[in-house]
Formats: C-alpha cells, structure tokens, sequence
C-alpha cells in the first residue's frame, strides 16, 4: 500500500495545540500523551537506527516509531508480528464472526467508566458465549475464542463492540470428541442477545448499588435510585444487537480476516481525504445506507475530539482470549483439540516482515542505534553550508 500524502499527525500538528487550550478541562493527561506521541513518530525527536543491507552494503538511517497503539502509523508492523505468533495456534476448522454491540444509549455512561464497563462488555458477552455453547440443546461443548475490542464507528462516533472469532466447533464436556457446529449458524443470536441484555443489564444495576458508577455532567439526572432503575428499564426493554456472519473459511482465511480487526486504530492515514488547516475530510461506510462510501467533513477540533474517544485506559487488554484458549488453558487444550480433529498442527507461523533494501530488495539489519542528538548531529555534518564553515575553520 502506497504512503498516504495526508496523515493524523499532520492535523495534530497544525491544530493540535490549540484544540488541548479549548478542551484541555474535559481531557486527561493520556490524551495529550497520544497526540504528543503521534507527533513525534518516525521523526528525529524519538531517536533512529542505521540499517545496513546484508547483500549490497547499502546504508539508510530509520526513525523510531513511537509505539503507541493509537497511533495509526505503529500498528502495521505490530499486527503483523501478533498474527506471526497467532498462526500455529488456528484449528483446521472454519470460523464465526460474532460481533456484540452495547446500545447507543450506553455511551456517555461508558465514556465515563471506561476500564470498569468495557470490562464488563468483555466478560458479560464472552461469558454469553461460553454458556450457550455448554447447553446441550445447542452445541454442548466448551469453545475457545480470541475478541478485539472496537469503540468506534465508520464516523468516528463512539460504538463501543466486540468482534469475536470463534472456530465452528468445541470439545466435548468430556474432552472425549470434538463437535462440529451446524454448517449454518453457530449459536442462536436472538438468545445471545438475550441472555448477553441480561447479564450486562444486571452488573450494572449491582455497580450503581455498590457506588462503583459515578453519574457526571449530563449524567446527573440519573444519581437518583429511582431514575437509574428506569434507565435500567429502558435499556432492557429494547433488543440488543448481537451479529453472527457466516462462516469463512480454514486458518489460512482466518488470518486474512483477523488483520482487518486486529491492531487497529479509530482511522488510518489512508482514509484522510484533505485538510485545509480547519476542516477535515474523511472517506466512512454509511452502514444504515447498505455500506455506502462517503465522505464527511469535520472541523479539526471536532475531528481530534472524535479521535480522542477511543483513548483506552492505560493497561487495559484490548485483545482476550476465552475457554479453551485462555492463557492458562491454551497450550494443553489446542493439543487434544489437534488430536481430535487428526492433524498435528495447523499453519506454520509466517516469517514477519523484515525491511527490505531500495536498491537490491535484500534484507536490511540494524547496525546502530542513535539517539536524537546524534541524529542532529549528523545531519549537521550533511548540511552544505555547516560542511563549509568546518572546512574553512580547519
């Protein structure tokens, strides 16, 4: 994919500052850590490294990226090493695609208790999975499954969901087979949405009973027992949106499918249309509209607003694994999995990509780390006019 002539850095960087002085008092310290650091990747503030090619000798000097995962430009080389480690670990299975969404009616709340609520969607909805899936009348097995949180829509609006990958299939409550899912559907979703409504609907009401559920701003009307059991009424009275795509295919379709999900951040570079220095422009999927593609356009402080949603809590795991492929059960249970199902293993793990050379496309290595000055330095020394003033001093 070719290198887009627009990124986020550079609407931060023009409008960046004035946006934290008009909004600093409803924004965080991690907020403006974000946008500092998406200043500040792959430039010379972050330090670089000499690379050499191992065929040709040619030399290049890289700047280090910031590593931050909302940072749209560091996400590329960090999905590709995940799904690297992720690949031996799929089944010869196909897989769902199960998205759980809260309603709109949730996102100010959960703006406000981001760690404690999307906590609570991971578990209420994971847990939904895991328990219809153990009932005989469905599938009566144990599934295992990996989820990405999302807290964003195709406008940058706040839509917090998570999207599930789960194979067609489970072990037995025995551990004695494995059971095939109907080639169809894997779990009823009118009864995930039920069952997931309920579970949620009925933590909440425990964290406003427990005063773990603090209500702000325009949430203040809602402080009173009376009015949050009426809001807890509403929110249950209305279906919630539980989608299951289709099956796709084995685990070679399965990693093609998780790098969409995985590692990605609330825009990337390469859906910025233009930026006249106030407004911003922006390609989205109108989804209610059969998936149409548009264009809007925002201001750039309401662009940076938007985008400032989805800064997650520090510490806060936005990928989980669930059932059989928990960490603590993972290892033990691909195996008899495997066994099961009469194969070995499943893929061997790619190669993660490595940079390649300009001039001969061979491998390029690391044979030098450079801290910032001395990257000034150097490019001091490069400098026609600096080269001059030395030469002539000497």
């Amino acid at each position: 994919m070719s290198r887009p002539t627009l990124e986020v850095a550079d609407i931060v960087r023009r409008t960046g500052n004035s946006f934290w002085e008009q909004q600093q008092s409803h924004l965080a310290w991690p907020h403006r850590k974000v946008l500092d650091a998406i200043v500040r990747c792959r430039t010379a503030a972050l330090g670089g490294h000499l690379d050499k090619c191992v065929g040709c000798g040619h030399q290049a000097i890289s700047f280090n990226s910031c590593r931050n995962r909302h940072c749209p430009k560091c996400q590329g080389n960090a999905r590709a090493k995940w799904l690297a480690a992720r690949a031996a670990e799929l089944l010869p299975v196909p897989y769902f695609h199960v998205v759980f969404t809260l309603p709109h009616e949730l996102s100010a709340l959960v703006l406000q208790h981001k760690r404690l609520l999307y906590d609570l969607l991971y578990r209420t909805s994971a847990v939904t999975l895991l328990e219809l899936a153990r009932d005989p009348r469905h599938l009566g097995a144990d599934i295992g499954f990996l989820g990405v949180l999302h807290t964003w829509g195709q406008n940058l609006e706040h839509h917090p969901h998570v999207h599930y990958i789960v194979p067609a299939g489970g072990l037995a409550l025995d551990g004695s087979r494995w059971i095939d899912s109907s080639s169809r559907f894997f779990l009823p979703v009118a009864a995930l949405s039920r069952v997931f409504r309920g579970k949620f609907v009925a933590e909440l009401k425990q964290f406003f009973e427990e005063s773990r559920v603090q209500l702000h701003g325009s949430l203040q009307s809602l402080a009173a027992p009376s009015c949050f059991s009426s809001f807890l009424r509403q929110l249950f009275s209305k279906d919630w949106v539980v989608y299951a795509k289709p099956p796709f295919g084995g685990a070679e379709h399965v990693l093609n499918y998780l790098a969409r999900y995985t590692h990605r951040v609330a825009i990337s570079n390469h859906r910025l249309v233009a930026f006249d220095g106030d407004r911003v422009s922006f390609r989205w999927r109108d989804y209610a509209h059969g998936g149409k593609k548009k264009v809007m356009t925002v201001s750039a402080h309401e662009f940076l607003r938007r985008f400032l949603l989805h800064v997650l809590p520090g510490g806060l795991v936005r990928i989980r694994h669930f059932g059989l492929f928990a960490n603590r059960r993972r290892t033990a249970a691909l195996e008899r999995c495997r066994a099961l199902l009469g194969v070995a293993k499943c893929v061997d793990p790619p190669e993660p990509p490595s940079l390649r050379c300009p001039a001969c496309s061979s491998i390029m290595l690391v044979v030098e780390r450079l801290t910032c000055s001395q990257l000034y330095f150097r490019a001091s020394l490069t400098s026609p006019e600096l080269r001059r003033c030395r030469d002539d001093s000497s």
